[in-house]
């Protein structure tokens, strides 16, 4: 293979910016409502940071839980689409927002039943498990906005409509920000509701955000011409090729969730200032990342309208140039968190203690991006949209539940070691990954067959 087709073509790359830019802005748009999040609570302390920072560790299980479902339909969708057979891409719409909302009524009721045993689940500390109990009473109604937002997003994406899901982001930001100041510091005659002020200014604008989207996918968008009515058409015929594809997407993505959730958990146990420091430094890592994230999403699709034409070679040589741009991605963000670690810290209210502990989150942070970047691409983006997904799974469970939360434990509750290397081996299933995603990429054997039902 001449070296060249590591790099890939000048019209790949138009094609990658052309789907990774809006996903990627769209991103940072995300991270900024959190970062505005986290700042604005920050000024309550670090009480208020914590309860936060792990209510919202449980409503990322279902958020990645919604990205599962999503992103197995997402790779069914890319290669219909290549394959211009619409009957069976609306039918992978159907079994997803089906799956969607099904999940989103379970956490709801999980969430309405016992809010404060979520958050003992994370940390034994009483201040933080009242706040954090408040804020999730408050966002039970976000779990479907948010479910059914991530899914017809990546759907839109799927077919070339990523600049809708942007548009709306931007309006999500602002209104996000407006009703945190207004109910976290009770402006304009509201009550100062402080935590919860925060949870009621998150679920406003998923509201939002999530009533312009459906909107635009239930009523105007032609590419596809899925309607309300076909959420209750038949679909049976094609329950199986979704689940070949989707429940090792959704499995793998549960499995990582619970996964983060028990770092989570062993972060909570360390102390509340290892908590308050991790959430300041996980707003600067997804700041740095939104590319490699676009250009992952990127990948998958382009991949999956690839294999849709037929053309296995090129498909192939894309690969090679989608990991080449996510390792040199990696670098670069790392050497940003470098540069943003003092000016970010200084920001935030908090103790010399959880300043220096951040420091050193940081430090380990932009020694893992490297490799996060280029696993990403490969597991997210690339392989997915193969249709490689059990392989997948097997990857994301084994190297997270033998390799990063053990040696989290290990070094977190019996070693207590510094900070820096705490962190790296809870990511150490990064590392990992990338290097067993590379020669599954390289064998080729990550090309699978997909097939449609037609009428």
């Amino acid at each position: 293979m001449n070296w060249k087709d590591y790099l890939g073509t000048k019209d790949f790359y138009k094609r990658m910016a052309t789907i990774a830019v809006p996903i990627a802005l769209q991103s940072m748009i995300t991270i900024g409502v959190n970062m505005m999040d986290t700042v604005m609570v920050g000024t309550l302390g670090e009480v208020a940071i914590s309860a936060t920072a792990l209510a919202n560790q449980f409503i990322t299980i279902y958020h990645i839980a919604c990205m599962g479902i999503g992103m197995g339909a997402s790779v069914l969708v890319s290669r219909y689409f290549g394959m211009k057979d619409m009957v069976s891409l609306k039918k992978t719409i159907t079994i997803m927002l089906r799956l969607c909302i099904g999940f989103g009524l379970l956490f709801m009721l999980v969430t309405l039943i016992t809010p404060g045993g979520i958050i003992r689940m994370y940390t034994p500390d009483q201040d933080v498990i009242a706040q954090g109990k408040l804020y999730l009473e408050w966002s039970v109604p976000t779990y479907l906005l948010l479910g059914l937002l991530l899914d017809v997003t990546l759907v839109l994406r799927s077919i070339g409509k990523a600049r809708i899901p942007l548009i709306c982001s931007i309006l999500g930001f602002a209104s996000n920000v407006f009703f945190n100041w207004v109910f976290i510091f009770g402006h304009l005659g509201a009550p100062r509701m402080e935590v919860a002020g925060a949870a009621l200014g998150t679920l406003l604008a998923r509201l939002i955000e999530c009533g312009i989207v459906l909107t635009y996918f239930f009523f105007i968008q032609k590419d596809v011409r899925y309607r309300i009515r076909d959420i209750f058409s038949k679909c049976r015929d094609l329950v199986s090729e979704y689940l070949k594809i989707s429940i090792p997407v959704l499995i793998s993505d549960s499995l990582m969730a619970f996964g983060n959730t028990a770092i989570a958990m062993i972060m909570g146990r360390i102390g509340s200032t290892f908590v308050s420091a991790n959430s300041i430094t996980t707003v600067t890592q997804q700041l740095t990342t939104v590319l490699t994230q676009g250009i992952s999403q990127a990948s998958c699709i382009m991949t999956g309208h690839t294999l849709g034409e037929g053309d296995v070679e090129k498909a192939q040589r894309e690969g090679y140039a989608f990991t080449f741009a996510g390792a040199a991605l990696g670098l670069v963000s790392g050497a940003i968190v470098l540069l943003l670690r003092e000016p970010v810290i200084g920001m935030y209210n908090i103790t010399p203690e959880t300043q220096e502990i951040a420091r050193q989150l940081m430090n380990a942070i932009a020694v893992i991006l490297f490799f996060q970047s280029a696993n990403s691409i490969l597991t997210k983006g690339v392989l997915r949209g193969g249709g490689d997904t059990k392989f997948l799974m097997l990857g994301d469970v084994l190297f997270l539940w033998i390799a990063s939360v053990p040696l989290g434990i290990l070094t977190g509750l019996y070693l207590h070691w510094p900070p820096f290397w705490i962190y790296f081996f809870m990511k150490i299933d990064q590392v990992l990954k990338c290097v067993w995603c590379f020669f599954r990429l390289k064998s080729g054997k990550w090309i699978k067959q997909i097939n449609g039902v037609r009428e």
